[in-house]
């Protein structure tokens, strides 16, 4: 002990350190330690418990900051934290399907990926962009910097990833990089349906076809949209469509086919076309040649040539001023004003002839003394009634508006007689021909499905004695008139009407290898169900055809071809076209015992 300290007693140290002293009467030393050993193991404890407990939080915080990591480094900080505004709802509605009438995939959707970047958590722009440019060569290194280098917090870098691209990214673990769920709309059936489906842009909305105009249905997400269409007639279609295109060196071609009691479109072909889950990357067409996007068979509006003859003799019959039997001046060309009607290559039908072989041979002159027992005012009325002087209803955005005459004067009568004069578009012409063939009932024309054995009201054109007329007079066309030598098909009792058009180049017609040669075939004429029809614009006649353009030659054969393919594939009876009550139901006599109707 040191000098100058003072002794201080143990049970004042006790009583200053650990509590009050313990009275001198109660005090004991053993009971003294025990206190003593439990103070300090209760110290211990709570020190115990204050370490576990920090270490605790520093596990958790470490555990915080590696998850922060790993979702900068690897997911491109798509973290909840900062990114909820960034991502789709996790029940977000996929696109519905289109389906044919079968059931088979016109149009789906897939889940994707795509890559987007915030840039202000990008690090090093320069290298980034360098990276990703090596695994995009579609993209620019250039491109990609400017993103990366933004002001926004976020940028799309590349949309629709494939799982291996999607890979690849991760692999380059660029913080502030990531992806977002997205779907991208694939078409199975490519370019062969194009111009019916149409296609939606990069963000699932429709831009043409069926896509546009169901877009608010399909982007619900509820039942597929099943159309009309038969892929199998599609591909059957499409298939000779093309054929007669480059046998013929054309422009272009198309095609329908189409139920004559419905009015379901069960296929429609257009040519060119284009690759709908590509539709921009076609060069844009120079002039003079065709757009892949248009839609000859909704959008363009033609005059269509002699198949209008078709309505100018169903008119007349149906009118009662012009009987079956009735002969007309077929020889004299028709003189009004600087015009003048004759038939083509002057090979007029020589004096006087009866309705059936005007029809059969397709005179224009012809067809033009019969329109005039009736007048324009009749005419165009029935055109109206048959739907081809107005813009058509279709469930799809691309619907032309015929070209008709204001006013409709006597001269326009005579043209419209032999289908110039008028235009209107290939869907309406069929719509109207089934109308004729199918006992007199205008139905309208579409490309939905309807449900089985539901057949619309529909509305009269002409009388059910009126369509047989025409339905024997459409199957002479066939066996002995402008489409003998390519358009009957055995078993099949094929009618159906020719007809070539010059076409109309800078307001004139043009002269040289610029015809639309069309053919419209219907099966079987004994009890019609379908109308198939083909048109080829600007055919180059070949040694196959000996020379000629027309649609007999050129249009025919196709349809020949899709009636042969598509009868057995739907199950279509063979019908003995030399049976006795088939015979007596298509006979019909071109030179029958009547009266001479003489020119006014």
């Amino acid at each position: 002990m040191k000098r100058g300290q003072t002794l201080i007693p143990l049970e004042g140290v006790i009583g200053s350190r650990l509590g009050p002293a313990l009275p001198e009467s109660v005090a004991q030393p053993s009971s003294m330690i025990v206190t003593v050993e439990g103070i300090a193991r209760q110290t211990l404890e709570q020190a115990r418990t204050r370490l576990v407990v920090v270490g605790a939080l520093f596990g958790l915080a470490l555990l915080v900051v590696s998850g922060r990591l790993i979702d900068l480094a690897v997911l491109g900080g798509t973290g909840a934290s900062n990114q909820n505004h960034m991502l789709p709802p996790a029940d977000r509605v996929v696109r519905a399907d289109i389906l044919d009438r079968n059931g088979h995939v016109l149009a789906t959707s897939i889940a994707t990926a795509s890559l987007f970047a915030d840039p202000a958590k990008i690090i090093d722009a320069p290298d980034a962009a360098r990276q990703l440019a090596t695994l995009f060569p579609d993209i620019t290194y250039g491109e990609f910097l400017q993103k990366l280098q933004g002001k926004s917090r976020f940028t799309w870098l590349r949309r629709h990833l494939t799982p291996r691209q999607q890979y690849d990214v991760n692999q380059l673990g660029i913080p502030g990089v990531g992806f977002q769920p997205d779907e991208r709309r694939l078409y199975p059936e490519g370019s062969e349906v194009a111009q019916v489906i149409g296609y939606a842009d990069i963000d699932s909305h429709g831009i043409a076809g069926i896509e546009q105009s169901f877009d608010g249905y399909l982007a619900k997400g509820t039942d597929p949209l099943r159309l009309s269409i038969d892929i199998r007639l599609q591909h059957i279609l499409h298939r000779e469509v093309a054929a007669q295109v480059d046998e013929f060196h054309a422009m272009g071609g198309g095609g329908l086919i189409m139920d004559t009691h419905t009015g379901e479109i069960l296929a429609m072909v257009s040519l060119p076309d284009f690759d709908p889950e590509q539709p921009g990357a076609e060069p844009k067409p120079a002039q003079g040649e065709p757009d892949p996007h248009f839609n000859r068979m909704t959008l363009g509006v033609y005059e269509m040539g002699s198949i209008f003859k078709v309505f100018n003799t169903a008119l007349a019959l149906d009118s009662g001023k012009v009987r079956l039997s009735d002969y007309f001046d077929a020889w004299h060309p028709i003189k009004i004003g600087r015009f003048t009607i004759h038939d083509f290559k002057g090979d007029e039908l020589p004096g006087y002839s009866s309705v059936a072989k005007i029809f059969e041979i397709s005179s224009n002159i012809g067809s033009a003394q019969m329109v005039k027992q009736v007048g324009p005012e009749a005419q165009e009325r029935f055109m109206d009634e048959l739907g081809l002087t107005k813009k058509m209803s279709l469930e799809v955005p691309e619907v032309g508006t015929p070209r008709i005459p204001h006013p409709w004067r006597p001269i326009n009568m005579l043209t419209i007689a032999f289908g110039h004069g008028i235009s209107v578009t290939p869907v309406q012409l069929v719509s109207a021909i089934c109308s004729i063939a199918n006992g007199g009932i205008l139905r309208p024309a579409t490309l939905i499905e309807r449900p089985d054995g539901e057949v619309p009201q529909g509305v009269r054109v002409i009388s059910n004695e009126t369509s047989d007329t025409m339905r024997r007079l459409m199957r002479l066309v066939v066996t002995g008139g402008t489409a003998k030598q390519f358009g009957n098909v055995p078993g099949y009792l094929v009618g159906g009407k020719t007809g070539t058009a010059e076409k109309i180049m800078l307001g004139a017609y043009a002269k040289k290898h610029a015809n639309l040669s069309s053919f419209v075939g219907v099966f079987p004429m004994n009890d019609p169900r379908y109308a198939v029809f083909a048109t080829i614009d600007e055919p180059h006649g070949n040694k196959k055809s000996a020379g000629f353009e027309t649609g007999g030659w050129v249009a025919a054969p196709a349809v020949a071809r899709v009636i042969s393919s598509m009868g057995p594939l739907l199950g279509i009876p063979p019908v003995d076209a030399d049976s006795p009550v088939i015979q007596a139901k298509m006979e019909i006599d071109v030179n029958p015992v009547g009266r001479h109707i003489a020119p006014n």
